[in-house]
């Protein structure tokens, strides 16, 4: 009876979570309707950079122990796209903070964590979508997985990729209390993402750039889901590459759970 009674209000209030979550996440995405051009300029960015590696620098690409220079890139184009997202989740926290929204947001009686997790909501919704048109193009250009169930096991790994990268964009929005900042972000995420094996592998690097490409959290997943894809992932490699399906998700969960806590922390200390 008591345990009951204990129990009973802790499942309200993960209810009104849940269900205030998704108000604010049905609000970020009521946005898209009046900002079309953003939304389709971030679903078509990824697509142009698969244009443009595949035919004015493939030509000139070798994939280590053999196998077609497309099939190799598109796995991790896929992987890249979903950690471009993150300039665009944190330039929308960071919007939401100065036009005053995160503080009315503060003021209404609602959990500290729907906010935040109603952005990771309609941000991975925005995600699927892009993930979406740039599998479309792929498949457009002559790129073919392997099979359905390896496929859709690459696109789950490539989702939770992104969930942890969205965190960390939320976090890092909340962090920062000018757009400007966001300009920093984005020239530091193009050295991390080329220091990975997406464009090319780890084995073609010199010994010590060749580690840090194979350890970055990009890594595992791009050689997880080239694996499952059926597409080359270029000969040789340490423990991180043997062990990549472990990694990719290691990784996204690792960081899923710091950056989210870190979060509705950091949502909680915003002065108004």
């Amino acid at each position: 009876m008591t345990a009951a009674v204990v129990r009973e209000p802790v499942a309200d209030r993960l209810r009104w979570a849940v269900a205030d979550a998704f108000a604010v996440a049905g609000r970020d995405v009521a946005h898209w309707r009046r900002q079309p051009v953003a939304v389709l300029v971030n679903a078509l960015f990824p697509v142009l950079l698969l244009l443009m590696f595949t035919y004015l620098l493939g030509g000139g690409m070798v994939v280590p122990g053999g196998g077609g220079y497309r099939d190799f890139l598109v796995p991790g184009m896929l992987a890249l796209a979903m950690v471009f997202g993150v300039e665009a989740t944190m330039t929308a926290v960071v919007t939401d903070t100065a036009r005053g929204i995160t503080d009315r947001f503060r003021s209404l009686p609602m959990a500290p964590s729907a906010v935040v997790a109603g952005r990771c909501l309609a941000d991975m919704a925005s995600s699927v979508l892009g993930l979406l048109v740039l599998v479309t193009a792929a498949l457009a250009i002559g790129w073919r997985p392997a099979g359905l169930v390896p496929s859709l096991a690459a696109i789950g790994l490539l989702l939770l990729l992104r969930l942890a990268f969205l965190w960390i964009g939320i976090y890092l929005g909340l962090l920062a209390r000018d757009p400007s900042a966001v300009m920093a972000v984005q020239i530091l995420v193009w050295p991390f993402a080329f220091l990975s094996n997406a464009f090319v592998a780890a084995s073609a690097m010199p010994g010590w750039l060749a580690v840090l490409a194979e350890w970055n959290p990009v890594a595992g997943t791009v050689t997880a889901v080239r694996d499952l894809f059926g597409a080359p992932v270029g000969s040789g490699g340490g423990w991180a590459t043997e062990h990549a399906a472990l990694l990719a998700v290691v990784w996204p969960v690792v960081l899923t759970a710091v950056f989210a806590a870190l979060s509705v922390r950091r949502f909680q200390a915003l002065s108004r």
